[in-house]
């Protein structure tokens, strides 16, 4: 097949890129390099499968031109990460819905089979762990920023299944739960990238909040393994799948851990949310998928357990110091 990653220089689209290019399928990558990088598509780039167009998701004719070459598109480009909200709410905000909704124009006029990305931040405020794929929205005041992207998202996902309903579109939804692995950049607030690097280095590990939050990180490989397996499953058309680990810790606990296989010193450091960021930022204490819908649909769990995501993450931060 010739396949669209939009978002594939980035961290979960290179390794879906990559994966899709070793399947034996001719992949092209558009991403802007806003936040994805040229780096993280070097050790493929130069295959004979493999072309890079940099542009916008919000350019239509290109992303027309792009859509009508290809036979199925994965669409990841997003404004991620809880620092790029802060910092810039309205490029997230038109990020996510213009282009998303420039995409699905697209597959929709040429016919197209499309995986929607979406996350974990769906589900707000809501306490009812774990989180089932049919669960209520629960989102805080309009003056918390964090709420912007979960509220992007959700259109994202209201509009994907309104192609679907309205115009039969083959449409499938996941719902990213804390992806990591080798690529991940901490520039945006991502937890486990920053911890690694500051243990490596042997600095103080700085824990935004309380440190008591409760999370599961599933390694990108696992992740990249579910989103091909819903593309490639007539049934998961229509549908939306929560895509995770369940194996908790709480991110005091993984600083502890990050600091013990480094072998290092750190000491660890709280800090406020609002000096981290600059505003008040509202966190969840807890957020757990259920799996039980993806594991009907196409059989998936996750494979790799957190140790040994740490071991990988670990030795590949070494490699770049």
């Amino acid at each position: 097949m010739k396949v669209l990653v939009t978002g594939g220089a980035g961290f979960i689209g290179s390794h879906l890129a990559e994966r899709l290019l070793d399947d034996g399928n001719k992949v092209v990558v558009v991403d802007n390099l806003s936040t994805g990088s040229l780096k993280n598509i070097e050790n493929f780039q130069n295959k004979s499968d493999f072309d890079f167009v940099e542009g916008d998701i919000r350019n239509s004719e290109l992303i027309d031109g792009l859509v009508e070459q290809s036979e199925a598109v994965f669409h990841l480009a997003a404004a991620v990460g809880v620092k790029l909200i802060a910092d810039r709410p309205v490029h997230t905000i038109e990020t996510n819905i213009s282009g998303t909704e420039v995409v699905l124009d697209a597959v929709n006029k040429f016919n197209k089979s499309v995986f929607i990305a979406s996350s974990s931040e769906i589900y707000g405020k809501n306490e009812a762990v774990p989180f089932r794929e049919d669960d209520d929205i629960v989102l805080g005041n309009t003056g918390i920023a964090r709420w912007s992207y979960a509220c992007s998202k959700a259109i994202d996902e209201f509009l994907a299944l309104a192609f679907h309903q309205q115009y039969g579109l083959r449409v499938v939804i996941g719902r990213f739960f804390n992806t990591v692995g080798p690529r991940q950049t901490g520039q945006y607030g991502m937890v486990v990238p920053r911890f690694v690097q500051w243990a490596l280095k042997g600095e103080p590990v700085s824990i935004y909040g309380t440190g008591q939050q409760m999370r599961c990180f599933c390694y990108v490989g696992d992740v990249v393994d579910a989103v091909i397996g819903l593309m490639d499953s007539e049934q998961a058309g229509g549908g939306v799948y929560n895509i995770g680990s369940t194996e908790e810790i709480s991110i005091e606990g993984l600083a502890d851990k990050i600091i013990q296989m480094t072998g290092r010193k750190s000491k660890k450091e709280f800090v406020p949310y609002e000096d981290a960021y600059g505003m008040p930022m509202e966190d969840m204490m807890r957020r757990v998928p259920s799996l039980e819908r993806i594991k009907k649909a196409i059989g998936w769990e996750p494979k790799t357990n957190l140790t040994e995501t740490m071991e990988v993450i670990i030795e590949s931060e070494k490699g770049t110091m």
